[in-house]
């Protein structure tokens, strides 16, 4: 078994391609810690190792963030080893039933021209943002729009999840693309 890994913009995380479904269409799977690791037994694996701080599952791959105080030449050869194991097992990487980490979206129900204003704004993230994100080994979760002040609410999940250009993501890329196609929306903000 042939493991590809890829680096992203986040130096504390690399996104691990082992050439089989992960989540597949199941997914993504955020897991910030060992604890929220419950559902999966790739996850748990995973946190077993000294070093490994979060994991997230998308279709193809598996990004793992590091502790900063840990050296890539050491953790990487055990996630990979940790990988290889679980898949020549061919034990499930998620458990029967578990649901993804897009989930736990806020579920507001909008009214109106805000409804659509909505409609709008997940239509993008879904076919624009979450491909580009999903290339640097992350995710970005929805979670709400305050028609008012035309403030929307994302987070960042995965490899993007305290990445250090997370922030000029949102402001100078996702913000810019929304205020473009939807001009009702003048700011994006991170909900941590």
């Amino acid at each position: 078994m042939f493991i590809q890994t890829e680096p992203t913009p986040n130096p504390d995380t690399i996104k691990f391609l082992p050439g089989y479904d992960v989540a597949g269409d199941r997914g993504p799977f955020d897991f910030p810690d060992a604890t929220s690791a419950r559902l999966s037994l790739l996850a748990r694996a995973l946190f077993q190792i000294d070093g490994v701080d979060r994991v997230f599952l998308g279709s193809d791959f598996v990004s793992i963030n590091k502790t900063p105080e840990k050296d890539w030449r050491h953790v990487k050869p055990m996630v990979l080893a940790a990988i290889m194991d679980h898949y020549m097992a061919g034990l499930p990487v998620i458990e029967e039933g578990a649901e993804p980490s897009a989930a736990g979206e806020a579920e507001i129900t909008y009214e109106g021209a805000a409804a659509e204003i909505v409609e709008e704004i997940r239509e993008l993230i879904e076919t624009r943002v979450r491909p580009a994100v999903a290339q640097d080994g992350g995710d970005i979760i929805f979670h709400r729009f305050e028609p008012e002040t035309g403030i929307v609410h994302l987070s960042m999940r995965g490899a993007c999840a305290g990445c250090p250009s997370s922030t000029m993501t949102l402001k100078q890329g996702i913000e810019n693309m929304l205020k473009t196609y939807v001009p009702e929306v003048t700011a994006v903000e991170a909900v941590l």
